[in-house]
């Protein structure tokens, strides 16, 4: 992945809603973290956060995993005020930073939300950081299909079962942790991990 040094200002979006439509909530559909990942235009790390008074921070350091030919200089990144509306906060007290994806509005500017890839890099695998130079890219082709009950199969060579809602009720399981789909020469879609085996089995799926 590339790196750059470049400086960048976590800004709050200003929204305008009435009492009613801000109490609603936010809701995600559940998704693979790469799922996330390919369904952003820009994916890149920000470290070294400080945060002012008056909620701004300033980030000195972005490695670009993805947008390199949408993003040339990042200066600010919007999240909506609110919780509710999905607003991102962020702690500047994380030396470590964070991993953030989102999408850019049409005047350039790039914005993140809840249901977006956004997560301290501390908690991430390092399969998953791994995964994020080109092992995710690999398989955007790829559909990522979650089980929700049994019995869940697949229902083509161009998809992979995600399981860890089902078995762990949980989105941060061992396939979000440790697997990414990639698509293999011959053209069909499996579960590839780069780390050591599992410590259990999936259901309806074969490891590569």
């Amino acid at each position: 992945a590339a790196a750059s040094f470049q400086s960048c200002t976590f800004k709050l979006m200003k929204t305008f809603l009435s009492t009613a439509e801000v109490v609603e909530g936010c809701s995600c559909y559940p998704a693979h973290p790469q799922q996330l990942f390919c369904s952003a235009e820009i994916a890149y790390t920000v470290l070294h956060m400080f945060v002012s008074c008056s909620l701004r921070a300033a980030c000195l350091y972005v490695q670009m995993f993805k947008g390199f030919d949408k993003a040339k200089d990042i200066q600010y990144v919007y999240t909506p005020v609110f919780s509710s509306l999905c607003g991102v906060k962020l702690d500047s007290n994380n030396k470590a930073g964070y991993l953030l994806s989102g999408s850019m509005w049409s005047d350039g500017r790039i914005s993140i939300g809840q249901c977006d890839l956004v997560e301290s890099w501390d908690n991430l695998s390092l399969s998953q950081k791994k995964n994020l130079n080109y092992r995710y890219q690999m398989g955007c082709e790829c559909r990522i299909n979650t089980c929700y009950t049994v019995p869940c199969a697949s229902t083509g060579d161009n998809e992979c079962l995600w399981t860890d809602w089902l078995l762990d009720n949980s989105l941060n399981g061992e396939q979000a942790r440790q697997y990414a789909c990639i698509r293999r020469s011959d053209t069909t879609c499996s579960w590839y991990r780069g780390g050591p085996p599992p410590e259990k089995d999936f259901l309806d799926m074969t490891d590569p």
